[in-house]
């Protein structure tokens, strides 16, 4: 008999797993979701009055090093080939981010840029990704005054107005994902592949949702509770029958509803505006974390060079996430925040045949590729 298995959430994880075990084990999967879309945080449209390509929950830039993904995603889309390259204004300057050589020499004099280039090539070598809290610990007085220079200018300002607290106060991986670049290289990835889905990312995730033995009920609330564990050790849900496994998405404290407490997010207001003009800005994206109370400014027809006389961008006003108000984007890693998840993940292991999985139900920020590589995973471990 065909195995059914239940997906809650058509996000990149969702999807990749119903993919895999529609087209690979012939099983039924039913996709459901809370939202009016499918991609989850990657869906993207064009926007009517534009004819511009907008991502609705922010800029989506796919970047990968590992070729399994690569290779298993172009399966489903033709690629619009892009390198990524960011600017952040500071001192009224635009330079490029991360902070590298070539920003060196555009915030300070050239003998001291000279000196401090120089000073860096030797104690880190040459194209060499620095955090900037280590930057800060180094002993040389001339490398902490650079680091202070980029904290306070680069990192400092972005972070308190993204994360609602000092660098400090958060996980390692947050500081480390925006380094100090010993490089002329101004790309932001440095990974083997980068590009943009063609026809866009809700596109290339509906040609993965085409399997007949994949159905989607969008606008569908999920609650655990309504699955019963019947004497054949199925899930009965609802009105959508029995299933032999549960993969869920969502976010792990809501499957339980809070029984142990929330587990805080960060989430975004983003803001849209349109512009009868070709271009508004010299590149994708800007950031500010020095002026305004919005972290970044992007403009959308940069990603896939679309033609126009007219352009539309976004900024990002971070904020608190609030339930029912906004959606999750990022977990705050932190210890205590940890901890808390740590215990969520213990109840997880009292469950048979439910799978966890993704951003919210792991508690983790993933990048695209790394979000398809553990579904992946996931699968491989169900084969």
């Amino acid at each position: 008999m065909q195995k059914r298995t239940l997906i809650i959430g058509c996000g990149l994880s969702g999807t990749v797993l119903a993919e895999r075990l529609a087209s690979v084990k012939d099983e039924e999967v039913l996709i459901i979701d809370k939202r009016e879309h499918i991609a989850g945080n990657v869906y993207d449209y064009e926007d009517k009055k534009t004819q511009i390509s907008v991502h609705k929950y922010g800029p989506h830039v796919f970047h990968t090093s590992i070729k399994e993904v690569w290779e298993y995603l172009s399966k489903f889309t033709k690629w619009h080939y892009f390198m990524y390259r960011v600017k952040a204004f500071i001192d009224g300057k635009e330079v490029n981010i991360p902070f590298n050589l070539d920003s060196l020499h555009k915030v300070f004099p050239k003998y001291l840029a000279n000196d401090l280039e120089q000073k860096l090539v030797r104690t880190f070598g040459f194209n060499k990704k620095v955090p900037i809290l280590e930057l800060k610990n180094t002993d040389d007085k001339d490398l902490q005054f650079l680091a202070e220079y980029i904290y306070q200018k680069v990192f400092l300002g972005y972070t308190m107005k993204q994360w609602g607290v000092k660098p400090e106060e958060l996980d390692f991986s947050v500081s480390a994902r925006v380094p100090v670049y010993v490089s002329l290289d101004d790309r932001y990835f440095q990974d083997t592949y980068q590009a943009i889905p063609l026809l866009g990312y809700t596109q290339m995730v509906q040609n993965m949702l085409t399997h007949q033995n994949i159905k989607l009920k969008l606008k569908t609330h999920f609650d655990f509770k309504d699955c019963k564990l019947n004497a054949n050790s199925k899930y009965e849900y609802k009105d959508f029958g029995e299933f032999d496994r549960v993969i869920y998405t969502g976010a792990i404290d809501e499957f339980f509803n809070y029984t142990l407490g929330r587990l805080p997010y960060r989430s975004l207001d983003i803001v849209f505006e349109r512009f009868d003009k070709e271009y508004v800005q010299s590149t994708a994206q800007i950031n500010y974390p020095e002026n305004y109370d919005f972290t970044r400014a992007v403009e959308y027809k940069y990603y896939l060079d679309e033609k126009s006389s007219k352009s539309i961008l976004s900024y990002e006003f971070p904020c608190a996430y609030e339930e029912g108000k906004n959606e999750r984007y990022y977990p705050i890693p932190d210890e205590k925040n940890q901890k808390l998840y740590e215990e969520y993940k213990k109840l997880t292991k009292e469950l048979k045949n439910v799978h966890f999985l993704g951003r919210l139900a792991d508690y983790k920020y993933y990048d695209m590729d790394k979000t398809i590589a553990r579904a992946l995973s996931v699968f491989a471990e169900l084969n």
